[in-house]
């Protein structure tokens, strides 16, 4: 369904600098991850961000840093429906200080932003995992936490929001200070759950 295995580039994943939107006249600012043709996993190719291209995005309750994100709309696709999908990924830090931050996948559509919180995932510092994480997009409330809506009175279910999530990404939540260090991803596929 959807496949980024990074073999020509970042395919449109970047970091989000809320900090430099704020003063950019309300323009957000999205920064291109670094593409990496080999040094991934089995030698692959993989894309990585660094601190210096990310900041903790405060209208977001709890402040959540979203180092990695992908909008649909950029390569002109439509929104797409993720209730039940799976994902696979393999993450990666090296020297990453998370600071007490749990890293979670989130999905987002016009002006609501839902974080798994059910499934913390895990980085693996300085070396790629053996295996990828898999998870579950499970359609129900209780798994997830909304942590921003830009109009809580009308503020999307999750139902609604993942049936036609538009964007989806990867954050860091809970830190103590600014999370620091590079966070990469390789072989990030989503596709519906045998």
């Amino acid at each position: 369904m959807i496949k980024n295995s990074f073999s020509k580039g970042p395919q449109g994943w970047c970091a989000y600098d809320y900090h430099a939107s704020m003063v950019a006249d309300g323009q957000n600012i999205f920064i291109l991850a670094t593409w990496a043709k080999e040094g991934g996993v089995n030698n692959g190719s993989y894309i990585w961000v660094d601190h210096r291209r990310w900041s903790a995005d405060t209208p977001e309750k709890p402040l959540s840093i979203l180092p990695l994100l992908f909008y649909r709309n950029w390569i002109d696709a439509d929104p797409v429906d993720l209730r039940g999908c799976e994902v696979t990924v393999y993450l990666r830090g090296d020297n990453l200080r998370l600071d007490g931050a749990k890293c979670y996948f989130w999905v987002n559509s016009p002006g609501t932003r839902w974080h798994y919180t059910a499934q913390p995932l895990t980085i693996s510092e300085g070396a790629w995992a053996t295996d990828p994480q898999r998870f579950v997009l499970h359609d129900d409330e209780s798994l997830w936490h909304r942590s921003w809506a830009a109009n809580p009175a009308t503020a999307l279910s999750l139902t609604t929001m993942l049936g036609s999530a538009l964007s989806y990404g990867f954050s860091f939540v809970g830190f103590t200070s600014e999370v620091t260090g590079k966070f990469s991803i390789a072989e990030f596929e989503i596709r519906q759950a045998a």
